[in-house]
Parts: C-alpha cells; structure tokens; sequence
C-alpha cells in the first residue's frame, strides 16, 4: 500500500474511453440535478427526491461528506453523450483494516443498462485494489433490490450473507441489507472478466 494515506488519494478523477469520475463540486449541482429528479431512481434509496428541495439536501450531504472525508463522492460522466450520468461512492474507508464500501449509486433512467455502471465500478475497484491498495471492498444493498443484485454479480462480487432489519426505509418499511464483497486475491479474475465483457461489446478496447 502507497505511503500516503487514503484520505489523500481516495478521490481523485478516473475514466476511461466509456465513462469519467469526478470528485463532487458545486458545479456538478445542476447537471445532476437534471436527471435526478425522477423517483424511479430511488425505489431502494433510504431518502426520496421528490422535488428540488429534495434534491438541494441530497447534494449537500454529498458536499457535506465529501469535505468532512466521511465519503469520496463522485459524478459518473458518460463520455459519449458528454453529460452527468449519476453518481457513486467510497465510503465506509478503515484504512486501518484495507476495507472500503463503494456505494451510494444512482444513475439516471436514460443512463442505465449502457455499461455505465459496470465501467464505474472498474474504475473505483481498480483504484481501490491497485492505488490504495484495498484488501476488501463491499457493497450492500436492499434485498429486494433484484436488479442491483443483479448487477453486483456480473460484476464479480459474492453474496454473504443478509442482515435482517437493518434500517428503515422511508415507507415505514424495515430494509433487511444484503452484502456482497471482492477480496484482493480475486481481483485480478474480476478484472479480466470485467474486460472481456467490455471487449465484447467493443472489441476496440
């Protein structure tokens, strides 16, 4: 692992020829709000933007958190329409134990099943297992979530296990969480995979 501390490098840009992540700033507020403002997006989300209000508070707790190093908040770009596709996460960062979540993800309906996410979470694993140099990151999400669950495991993570009522969700409803995880010992296999996938689609990559 580098000398310098995770709070130092866990943000920092990152892309590739599909997408760009940025660390959040202030002028990322209204091209993610533009997309933002559709509830499908947040079904399993533990908050709702319903309204610009909504959206306000959201994205102050992403610069909130972003400038407290309580999250490594970042805006996914998607470099073919050139435009602010939604956002993900590092968070949860015990550097001390080389363990990090990456969560916190959305991205706008027209953004989704594009290979966006999957190119994202390339870009956050492999910074993560190579430049911070992570032994384990994980994920959650609610268990009902089937298409989040989905996309976990295309990209490579493995089930856990499930945590029964973990929190609440905002229609009263308790959320039971379920976990997924990549080692640094399985890395290497789920970047290949991640690669090959890409390579099918695109065999310029």
């Amino acid at each position: 692992m580098k000398d310098t501390g995770w709070s130092e490098i866990a943000s920092t840009t990152l892309r590739n020829e599909q997408v760009e992540i940025h660390p959040v700033t202030e002028t990322d507020r209204e091209p993610l709000r533009k997309i933002a403002l559709d509830d499908r997006i947040w079904t399993y989300f533990v908050s709702r933007v319903e309204n610009d209000h909504d959206f306000d508070e959201l994205f102050g707790t992403m610069l909130a958190d972003q400038a407290a190093g309580k999250r490594a908040v970042y805006v996914i770009v998607d470099n073919r329409a050139s435009q602010a596709a939604g956002s993900s996460s590092y968070g949860n960062l015990a550097e001390a134990d080389r363990r990090l979540e990456i969560g916190w993800s959305w991205l706008g309906p027209g953004f989704q099943g594009q290979d966006i996410n999957r190119w994202a979470k390339y870009l956050l694993l492999e910074h993560a297992f190579e430049t911070m140099g992570a032994a384990r990151v994980e994920f959650k999400t609610d268990v009902l979530n089937e298409q989040a669950r989905a996309g976990l495991s295309k990209i490579g993570a493995r089930q856990e296990g499930v945590l029964r009522s973990y929190n609440n969700m905002p229609s009263g409803r308790r959320r039971d969480a379920v976990y997924y995880s990549i080692l640094a010992g399985e890395w290497l296999s789920v970047k290949e995979q991640l690669r090959e996938h890409g390579r099918a689609v695109n065999p310029s990559l």
